[in-house]
């Protein structure tokens, strides 16, 4: 009997092969996971664009033509956004380079993991303003989280490894690769690099959160009267939801999240407080300026929610938990700050809970709780109605009705927060640009997400300003069928220019009125050859909105709504989180016993520490 090969226990290399540099690329992205690519070519990355014709033959990738590269970057980055994998698009060297910038910005703000490959001339003219020379790597060196110009075609598989080793380790962020264009066309000894064979000298990310952190953050929560969970994207990039929740019902402590952080946690369930900051609820807003421990998972304290720093969360002390030691103490200097991946901290901190037997809180912050249900009863997020007019609010409301579980994604501007505040989105369902504010981002944004997961409703929400950004990639939808909903709240207006022109420019309107000029965009739907609705009466909505929902094929819905409607709660600029402008009228009032502001004399409801007109302490 012939005996048994005893099996290998040592690596295998794998044989290298002659390749061009343009096939180690596509090779190694799809090693990677990739199967889709948003792009556009041009000269210097067609060797790149000949090798992916023949892999799109074989079937292997699909590569989505966009009509512009700054729809291919906010492709990527819905993508990204929708699976958390990394999103990847080409673009060709210098205008095509230059018009992804916006695009890695967008992503570089908002931590999302991106692989963008950008063709570049020749290396025997690189330096002498070629054709279309730009120094993209130089550009881009502040908005990237790393950035390689490949010199030997022979480096290409280590890159490309490495390049989806950084962007999606870490604090996730968008990752540049720069090849000329003799590279993609020069031969090598090509040896594959599989996912995970990747050994970067000095990046270790921290994972796991130091123990005598965890037990100092343990010790604060259990001694808390009024805690409260300040959750923002890093805990959607952690995929920390669960961890979230458990952590809330344990200690029964109410969470309000960031822009970034919408759908983290459940926004139905009873310990949620929506969204806080500048057109956050004002429950949530009271909450952050009366607390008295603030625990930040994920978040950076970004102006849009601290409002005047050093008034937010005054009386609290605080926990940050982050991925970036950069972040921790960046604003605001915390009582216990904890490095490590999100999920995996809260994951020791439940279990370190079960070690030391820590008890349920409900007690403890029961009046705390009952407190925040009085704001929310006398402060709620509420969806006007106008004779004669529609209310964006209401748009919005019904949308979310009729789609409850889509994944949503925005453009910036009013449009952007009435969707925050009134639509309840579950995880990764919320994609939207939150740190750059980029107008033009939801409709690509949308694209990737619907290639990414073809068989989920994805509506993109959008104003009218926004929408002519990147409007020219409705060709791109309807190429490829992309069966995307695109719902635009047109006033005529740049929505929130308009109102900050109001509030504090004493009603001077300086270019933000957009109705000359305003092209008919049922007619454009209908000129890119797809479905386009107009509503202008209130009794069109439900039934326009239910048609656009049951279209197989892409749409776009246009929504003449109020004009001058102006979006509130609202945090004015250097102001603190309590002195709210346009809140709501009190809805139990005469249930409430009420106290004067010392300050302004306004009726404020007795359960109140601050006046929201003034913010005066009562």
């Amino acid at each position: 009997m012939v005996s048994s090969i005893p099996k290998t226990t040592f690596p295998v290399t794998l044989p290298s092969i002659r390749r061009s540099g343009a096939f180690a690329l596509i090779d190694s992205l799809q090693r990677h996971g990739v199967k889709h690519i948003f792009g556009y070519p041009g000269g210097a990355i067609l060797p790149i664009y000949d090798e992916l014709y023949r892999a799109e033959a074989r079937g292997d990738l699909q590569h989505i033509l966009v009509r512009h590269e700054q729809g291919a970057s906010h492709a990527a980055d819905g993508y990204a956004r929708a699976t958390g994998k990394v999103g990847v698009c080409f673009g060709t060297s210098g205008p095509g380079a230059t018009n992804l910038v916006t695009g890695i910005a967008t992503a570089h703000l908002d931590s999302i993991p991106m692989v963008i490959v950008t063709g570049q001339v020749g290396r025997p003219v690189i330096g002498t303003d070629a054709f279309q020379e730009i120094d993209i790597f130089g550009i881009t060196l502040p908005i990237v989280k790393h950035s390689y110009v490949v010199r030997n075609a022979s480096d290409m598989a280590r890159i490309v490894a490495e390049a989806f080793h950084i962007a999606s380790t870490g604090r996730p962020g968008p990752v540049l690769i720069d090849v000329p264009k003799d590279v993609g066309l020069e031969e090598c000894d090509y040896v594959p690099i599989e996912p995970g064979d990747v050994h970067i000298s000095g990046y270790r990310p921290t994972v796991k959160g130091n123990p005598r952190q965890i037990n100092a953050a343990l010790h604060l929560i259990d001694a808390a009267q009024k805690p409260l969970l300040y959750v923002g994207g890093g805990a959607i990039a952690a995929n920390a939801h669960a961890q979230i929740q458990e952590l809330a019902e344990r200690f029964q402590i109410p969470v309000t999240t960031t822009l970034m952080g919408i759908g983290a946690f459940d926004e139905h369930h009873p310990l949620s407080v929506g969204m806080l900051g500048m057109h956050g609820s004002a429950y949530a807003n009271y909450a952050v300026s009366e607390c008295d421990l603030l625990i930040a998972v994920g978040a950076r304290f970004d102006d849009r929610v601290t409002g005047k720093l050093d008034e937010f969360a005054s009386h609290a002390k605080v926990i940050h938990i982050d991925i970036d030691p950069a972040e921790v103490g960046k604003n605001r200097t915390p009582e216990v700050p904890i490095v490590g991946d999100v999920r995996h901290v809260l994951e020791q901190m439940l279990q370190r809970t079960r070690e030391l037997d820590f008890p349920t809180h409900s007690s403890q912050t029961q009046a705390w709780l009952d407190r925040i249900d009085r704001w929310q009863k006398d402060f709620p997020l509420t969806a006007p109605h106008y004779e004669g007019s529609i209310s964006p609010q209401e748009v919005i409301v019904e949308v979310g009705r009729q789609a409850p579980h889509a994944y949503y994604t925005t453009d910036v501007g009013q449009h952007q927060m009435w969707a925050a505040q009134f639509l309840k989105n579950g995880p990764r369902r919320w994609i939207s640009s939150a740190g750059l504010g980029t107008m033009g981002f939801g409709v690509p944004a949308a694209m990737g997400a619907k290639v990414a997961l073809p068989d989920d409703q994805v509506i993109c929400i959008s104003g009218d300003a926004s929408f002519q950004m990147n409007l020219q990639e409705l060709g791109t939808l309807v190429q490829y069928g992309i069966n995307v909903k695109t719902v635009i709240l047109n006033n005529g207006w740049q929505g929130m220019v308009r109102q900050w022109q109001e509030a504090f420019y004493e009603e001077r309107y300086s270019s933000s009125n957009m109705q000359t000029g305003m092209p008919d965009i049922e007619l454009l739907a209908k000129a890119y050859g797809m479905k386009g609705i107009s509503v202008r009466d209130y009794s069109q909505l439900e039934s326009a909105i239910a048609e656009m929902l049951a279209h197989d094929g892409p749409v776009v819905m246009e929504v003449h709504v109020k004009k001058d409607e102006n979006c509130y709660p609202m945090v004015a600029p250097g102001k603190s989180n309590s002195q709210m402008v346009g809140l709501p009228e009190r809805k139990n009032s005469h249930e409430t016993e009420l106290v004067s502001c010392n300050g302004c004399g306004a009726q404020n409801p007795a359960t109140n520490s601050f006046c929201p007109e003034c913010g005066t302490k009562l």
